[in-house]
């Protein structure tokens, strides 16, 4: 059984590299086909969020199991409060101001913002399902965490083989995922140790990721990606792609912006809608950039830094809530140790 290993480590620099390659990526993604959807064309970012499609979110999903071996034990309110209402929180406030923007100042007007905001709670908005899924997937983790690893798993891949539509985003968002989030928690020491030779033999791994890149592109370009068995392996060997990447990267200078961006994944998740919309209509309203992979590199840099820019600003002001969830939202007994520790 997964336990608190000395093997799994507080924190490590590859991981915040992963995640911030990974958000990158997210935010890429929906920047890049919304350009494109409003502008009638695809521009030359569209074959490269394509190559990522088949572990985007996979990955995603591994590196946010890989700590959870330290808190799984912890007491059901502590964990709760820490992995649940953390989310909640933030799930709550962003679909709010969500709905205030799109329903209210550009949708059906703000009549129509209680039907949107409650259909929200049951299927979550486009850029926020991560967050709305996440807290589930913590429960049923620590709700299965008698049942032996390897069950878990194959169970999951089975799902993840099924491609399940049901139409519920969560439903079918769970049965997507939920593999690749157990394995990040599973087999975090596996991962960890994986990353470490990695890094020692980095002329061995960097042939393996051509090879890799070649395999995944080409699958991509048959159309074969989304086939089952195929997207299962392509997952799986994609977010292994992502670990060494992002280990090679470690030491490395070119590596610091996307350290902060991992470090902030949850920032630039939370917020990249607004500023990518924005920038967005603007080019399409002046018209200066003609070309769309261009326009869509924009608007992706845009919605990257636009947060981080909000973070800064808001930061230790009354509108810090936006990014940090204050006291009154906090389970109280972890508020009482908190206090305790100080």
């Amino acid at each position: 059984m997964p336990n608190t290993s000395p093997s799994v480590p507080d924190r490590i620099d590859w991981v915040d590299i992963a995640k911030g390659f990974c958000i990158i990526m997210v935010v890429m993604m929906h920047s890049t086909l919304g350009v494109e959807k409003a502008a009638g064309a695809e521009g030359w970012l569209h074959p490269l969020v394509e190559f990522a499609k088949p572990f985007r979110m996979p990955d995603f999903f591994l590196i946010a199991g890989l700590f959870l071996a330290r808190r799984i034990d912890r007491p059901w309110g502590e964990y709760l409060d820490r992995k649940v209402l953390h989310f909640v929180y933030f799930y709550i406030l962003w679909m709010g101001i969500q709905t205030v923007l799109k329903t209210g100042l550009a949708g059906d007007g703000f009549a129509a913002m209680p039907r949107d905001f409650l259909y929200g709670l049951i299927q979550p908005y486009g850029t926020l399902w991560f967050i709305y899924l996440l807290p589930v997937f913590f429960v049923v983790t620590k709700l299965l965490r008698p049942v032996p690893p390897v069950v878990v798993l194959v169970a999951g891949a089975a799902l993840q083989v099924a491609q399940v539509h049901t139409g519920s985003v969560i439903v079918d968002e769970f049965a997507s995922r939920f593999v690749f989030f157990y394995a990040g928690y599973a087999l975090a020491p596996a991962i960890f140790a994986f990353a470490a030779k990695v890094q020692e033999m980095r002329q061995v791994a960097l042939g393996a990721l051509i090879l890799w890149a070649l395999v995944n592109g080409s699958l991509v370009e048959a159309g074969l990606a989304d086939a089952r068995f195929v997207s299962l392996g392509l997952a799986v060997l994609g977010a292994m792609a992502v670990v060494s990447v992002s280990a090679l990267l470690a030491a490395s200078l070119a590596a610091v912006p996307l350290r902060y961006c991992g470090e902030n994944s949850i920032v630039i998740y939370l917020a990249f809608f607004l500023p990518m919309a924005v920038t967005r209509i603007v080019l399409l309203k002046l018209g200066i950039v003609p070309d769309i992979g261009t326009m869509s590199l924009i608007v992706t840099s845009a919605a990257i830094v636009g947060p981080l820019v909000m973070f800064w600003i808001v930061r230790g002001t009354w509108f810090g809530f936006l990014f940090e969830r204050p006291a009154w939202a906090r389970y109280e007994p972890t508020r009482r140790l908190a206090h305790a520790a100080e």
